[in-house]
């Protein structure tokens, strides 16, 4: 207390401002990701750059991740969750090779994948996920998921940063949207073709999205993975 004048106190009370405890386990470590399927194969391409904010923390960090010879899954967002639920997939499906002497199909590791993130929906794995590979007929096949475990099997997907430039280029280019030609069968190098312009033109627009591009073939001879040289600044 204090006072002011002789016969005058006045009370001063301190004015007491909270203090926010905040904790955020979640990081985007940027990068985008792409998956195409065709008539008898399909295309898993993502870039290899890790960032946070405007930090460059790695120039190869793989995104994809081959899990069979039918199978590739590509995830971005949180690194340390993406490794995390990879190495998850993969120990389900060594078990499942032990207990019943095959390989999973690609069928299989979406719908084994899907439980898995909604196991997890209180507290979410903070991944984007497309996973790519080749059907129980041999047909290409791409999943895509939402945090929470909903999925869907699509034509063509693109996820991360530079995925709002993509996907409309995919939607047009692979979709045949807002086009008047008929749909057509687009061959292996056509796709390709379209995958590199995509990530390309992203990385003129995209700073999280650079550095190189990994792509996964998927054929009935297996998996074969090709890599290409993308903007570094």
């Amino acid at each position: 207390m204090f006072s002011t004048y002789p016969g005058q106190v006045v009370v001063d009370h301190p004015v007491k401002v909270p203090i926010e405890h905040r904790f955020d386990p979640y990081v985007d470590n940027g990068g985008t990701l792409l998956s195409i399927a065709g008539e008898d194969f399909c295309v898993v391409a993502a870039d290899t750059r890790q960032s946070e904010g405007y930090s460059i923390n790695s120039r190869y960090v793989p995104k994809s991740v081959k899990l069979s010879d039918k199978t590739v899954i590509s995830m971005g967002g949180c690194y340390a969750d993406c490794l995390t639920l990879t190495k998850k997939i993969q120990q389900s499906m060594e078990w499942y090779h032990h207990a019943h002497g095959k390989t999973m199909s690609t069928a299989a590791v979406a719908q084994m994948l899907s439980i898995m993130l909604y196991q997890k929906r209180f507290f979410p794995f903070y991944s984007w996920c497309i996973l790519g590979g080749l059907d129980e007929e041999g047909k290409g096949a791409v999943y895509t998921y939402d945090p929470v475990g909903s999925y869907e099997r699509e034509s063509c997907r693109c996820a991360g940063s530079a995925s709002s430039l993509i996907q409309p280029f995919l939607d047009n280019q692979i979709n045949f949207k807002n086009q008047v030609s008929q749909k057509k069968t687009l061959s292996l190098d056509q796709v390709l073709r379209i995958t590199k312009d995509s990530f390309t033109s992203a990385t003129e627009r995209d700073i999280y999205t650079g550095d190189y591009l990994e792509l996964f073939v998927i054929t009935s001879k297996g998996v074969e993975v090709q890599k290409m040289d993308l903007k570094k600044d």
